[in-house]
């Protein structure tokens, strides 16, 4: 009973001034569908950084000779990686699984010489786990069963002056440490827009690899890519079950594979976080100033209440709960607004001006879409609430300092 009289007074207070009341009520809405809308575009940002850097070349997951990640030497390789690859599709129903073989040679035009990384590749595969084979900016990418094509990155084609049609020669050593050499022609120029994929790679067919390189069946490593990035967790539990019973083989996560990634997203989060906190700070000050004249204008009133035998903490409690109704109101109609507002980009996406040129020059995805999740629902409105209702506390331990007759003289 006392509860349900202490809540009609609460709220009958709030209304007292209502205009002070919607404007911080609104200054909560607006921060919580802000602080919704950022967060989930930032997480669906970095879901799309990190598939758009995955994308361009090692994939979500890697599978390879335990001692190749930290030795990337042309002994530590795989047996079987075409069948192996083949499995792994047939069994998981996935296609974007690639198999390549990976060596250093010296190429040499008729001008200039220059070190490489070759790698072997699936032609049909490949597209499908790398955006490489679509920044192919002059001529073509590789064909099926085609020996001695091979395609490269831009700034090598100008360190070397040569171009689609010209012929490169290129001198390696081979899995048996022989030598491996071959004469090859560029059928297409990539332009990734990384510097060093730019510089020092190039791709030939899978099978001319193995065989110019005597590696026979063997491959370095086996690239997986998951549909998105939320099923990289249960596919890499999928492949370690299949892959159980073979011991020559690793399975490598993109956090191992590209660990600066992590780190450049942890310190994005970082310098974000100060910005949000920023807006918490200036929500709970406007409840802080609305709170706080509230009491001060009610001065007289609780000087009564008290001479009358209300204690100081029945008034107290009455001011957290005016502050609570208030962030309730504000928690509930900012939730609304923002899964609203990133419902629809959700669907439609969001997008800077200028993204879609960017996109289209580097083969990546026009529109950003917001990451709706827990996470990004409730933490941003989470933090508004408490430091609404910490705000709060000075105005409502300021009553402790009353006394009834200084309270009933006071103007």
């Amino acid at each position: 009973m006392l509860v349900d009289v202490g809540l009609r007074l609460a709220w009958r207070n709030l209304w007292r001034h209502w205009r002070r009341t919607w404007l911080t009520v609104g200054a909560m809405i607006f921060s919580n569908g802000l602080l919704i809308f950022a967060m989930s575009l930032q997480f669906g940002s970095y879901d799309m950084m990190i598939d758009n850097s995955l994308h361009a070349y090692s994939g979500h997951l890697q599978l390879q000779h335990p001692r190749y990640l930290d030795e990337p030497k042309m002994r530590y390789a795989l047996d079987n990686v075409a069948a192996i690859a083949e499995r792994l599709r047939r069994e998981l129903s996935l296609d974007s699984i690639s198999a390549r073989a990976a060596g250093f040679a010296l190429a040499s035009s008729e001008e200039r010489s220059y070190g490489l990384q070759i790698v072997g590749v699936d032609p049909v595969h490949e597209p499908l786990v790398s955006t490489l084979p679509g920044l192919v900016k002059q001529g073509r990418y590789l064909k099926p069963g085609a020996a001695g094509e091979i395609v490269i990155g831009a700034v090598l084609a100008r360190n070397l002056k040569i171009s689609v049609g010209d012929e490169l020669t290129f001198l390696g050593s081979g899995f048996d440490d022989s030598f491996a050499a071959g004469i090859v022609t560029v059928v297409g120029i990539f332009e990734s827009g990384m510097a060093d994929l730019d510089r020092a790679l190039a791709q030939v067919e899978l099978g001319y690899f193995q065989d110019v390189f005597a590696m026979q069946d063997r491959g370095h490593s086996l690239i997986v890519r998951a549909r998105n990035i939320d099923d990289v967790e249960s596919l890499q539990a999928q492949v370690k079950a299949l892959l159980e019973s073979n011991q020559d083989i690793s399975l490598r996560h993109w956090e191992e594979l590209q660990p600066g990634l992590r780190q450049a997203i942890q310190a994005d989060m970082a310098s974000n976080s100060f910005m949000y906190v920023v807006l918490v700070v200036l929500v709970a000050f406007s409840v802080l100033n609305t709170q706080l004249m509230s009491v001060l204008e009610r001065t007289r009133e609780f000087g009564t209440m008290m001479a009358l035998g209300l204690q100081p903490a029945r008034l107290s409690r009455l001011v957290m709960l005016e502050t609570a109704l208030m962030t309730a109101l504000g928690l509930v109609l900012g939730i609304a607004v923002g899964l609203v507002v990133n419902l629809y980009l959700s669907r439609v996406g969001f997008s800077y001006p200028g993204m879609d040129e960017v996109a289209l020059k580097f083969n990546l995805p026009e529109r950003i879409y917001p990451a709706i999740s827990l996470a990004s629902m409730t933490l941003g409105p989470a933090a508004v609430a408490i430091g609404s209702l910490l705000a709060a506390l000075y105005p409502a331990l300021r009553l402790y300092l009353l006394t009834p007759i200084e309270a009933m003289r006071a103007v």
